[in-house]
């Protein structure tokens, strides 16, 4: 009893930890499976499959910016725990009723689910920890993620040769009780909401909107970074949706009598323990109070990806091609959180940073309806090489407006006090 009365709470700083590890855990469950789920079991048709993805985006572009409100008027904790529960409805209504209209209304469910999390979580940390450990947070949650989906791989290979519905099952009521463990154990000291009565109407709505309008207007910079964002949500359906075929195209390596999905399952297992160890040195190496020290790092990263891009394309080895595959899973594992770091580290009005995230993930899923659809015809009417060349010219804009946000900042380092290091993040915004 003694030992019971004394236990304390978890801090932020662990439940962020628990639920980047938890979720990716229990997502890797899913997506090891779920490709292989809609064509053997389902039998969904090409066409079908493509308007999957089409529903799940278009769920999340319409939902992003009302569920970034939420969590700017309300509550962020709430946002996240809405979000994760209706996640987990929508993968046990995928896994139990193997039917197109399921897979629909499960995608629909998800894709809301996610946008009541994409903004929000981000903004609950910076609120709990401060600007100053954000960044850690960031960059630690992203190497939880990385240990939780390298879990879930060989944990749901297993579970499939059972049956391909009992990871995507599974998954989903694990996604629940996390939305209760949340709502049991989850804070929210830091966040100050909109008075009430600045929140009882659709008016504060439209002026929290208007606020992150004029910081876009105030600070050029951040539509710059927007812009970056809707570049990389373009190239990035086609490395998602197309590298299995392109691998299965190559033709993958005997050894025994491995199965595909096990085969898919070590592919991934290997890409994660690289990504871990990508971004653990990142982590290290990379100063993430200093703006444009991130910057960049992003640059160089976003470089070498369009590099990869072309030669997966060009590749006719398959450990070439996967060499390749998960060099751009590494760079992509640190891109994530150093970008969400970046971005925020010039968001100067807390009142509205879930929006500008939730508006950042918005045309992320713009460019993925956009991107996915040319780079599918291109696929369709050519060749998958070609689709992954496209893909690669799709990402390659970021260059120049990384190289923009370097001259910004550049600017500014340079009207600074000598012997200082720069603006401090939250502080002295590029215009």
């Amino acid at each position: 009893m003694h030992s019971l009365r004394t236990w304390k709470k978890p801090g932020a700083f662990a439940i962020y930890l628990t639920l980047s590890g938890g979720s990716a855990l229990f997502m890797s469950l899913i997506f090891t499976v779920n490709v292989l789920y809609h064509t053997t079991v389902v039998q969904l048709s090409p066409l079908q499959l493509v308007l999957v993805g089409t529903i799940l985006e278009g769920t999340v572009f319409l939902g992003e910016i009302p569920t970034g409100l939420l969590a700017d008027l309300k509550s962020r904790r709430l946002s996240v725990i809405i979000g994760y529960a209706l996640m987990g409805v929508g993968f046990c209504i995928e896994g139990s009723w193997p039917i197109f209209w399921g897979v629909a209304l499960s995608q629909v469910l998800w894709g809301l689910g996610y946008t009541f999390t994409s903004g929000a979580t981000e903004a609950w940390i910076v609120d709990e920890l401060g600007e100053e450990r954000a960044g850690e947070a960031f960059m630690r949650g992203s190497q939880a993620g990385q240990i939780g989906g390298l879990l879930g791989i060989p944990a749901s290979a297993a579970l499939a040769h059972v049956g391909l519905t009992l990871p995507i099952l599974l998954g989903g009521v694990l996604m629940i009780g996390l939305a209760l463990y949340l709502a049991a154990y989850m804070p929210e000291d830091g966040f100050r909401p909109t008075p009430a009565k600045d929140r009882t109407t659709w008016q504060s709505m439209a002026k929290t909107l208007g606020d992150a309008r004029r910081m876009v207007g105030r600070q050029p910079l951040l539509g710059i970074m927007l812009g970056i964002g809707l570049f990389y949500g373009l190239y990035s359906e086609g490395v998602d949706r197309l590298w299995t075929l392109h691998v299965l195209d190559i033709g993958l390596p005997a050894l025994g009598a491995l199965q595909p999905v096990t085969w898919f399952a070590l592919i991934k297992i290997v890409g994660q323990f690289i990504s871990l160890g990508a971004t653990e040195l990142a982590r290290r190496r990379v100063d993430t109070r200093h703006p444009e020290v991130m910057s960049r790092v992003l640059l160089l990263a976003a470089g070498l990806i369009v590099c990869s891009l072309v030669g997966l394309g060009l590749a006719r080895s398959i450990w070439v091609a996967l060499a390749l595959l998960w060099g751009i899973g590494a760079l992509r594992s640190i891109t994530g959180p150093l970008y969400g770091a970046w971005f925020n580290a010039h968001i100067d009005d807390p009142q509205v940073r879930a929006t500008m995230f939730s508006a950042s993930s918005q045309v992320d899923s713009i460019g993925q309806v956009g991107g996915g659809s040319l780079i599918g015809a291109v696929g369709d009417l050519v060749s998958v090489r070609a689709a992954l060349a496209t893909s690669a010219l799709l990402l390659a804009p970021v260059l120049p407006l990384y190289g923009a946000v370097q001259r910004r900042l550049a600017r500014l380092v340079a009207t600074t006090t000598p012997g200082t290091r720069g603006p401090r993040p939250g502080k002295g915004k590029a215009r």
